[in-house]
């Protein structure tokens, strides 16, 4: 069983190129992975500490479990969406987005 609330991550400085505003931190623990055929993905913990990003998505899936923040879709240009636990997001590879964490961001992901 794991805990995904409060299992500890190791974080890093956000890369400088990314970096909008802040000195937020990025942290990640790899809960499952596939690389079978047309199942490859992974299942995992994602956190980002306050501060703004840019970054490029991969297909993802994910849960919102503790913290707010603000996604703004950059290309393509979509409606922003706010984050709260409970939020579920969908992304897709190659969506360029700017992250805005107010409040540690905690997310448990699905990727392929």
């Amino acid at each position: 069983m794991t805990d995904a609330a409060s299992l500890p991550l190791a974080h890093e400085p956000v890369p400088d190129d990314q970096v909008v505003a802040g000195a937020p931190t990025t942290g990640y623990a790899a809960l499952d992975e596939h690389a079978d055929g047309d199942r490859a993905g992974e299942l995992g913990i994602w956190e980002m500490t306050p501060g703004t990003m840019r970054d490029v998505e991969v297909d993802e899936v994910f849960l919102v479990i503790a913290g707010r923040a603000r996604v703004e879709f950059v290309e393509p240009a979509l409606p922003a969406v706010e984050l709260r636990p409970g939020s579920i997001v969908r992304l897709d590879a190659g969506m360029s987005t700017v992250w805005t964490v107010t409040e540690t961001l905690r997310k448990l992901f699905i990727a392929r």
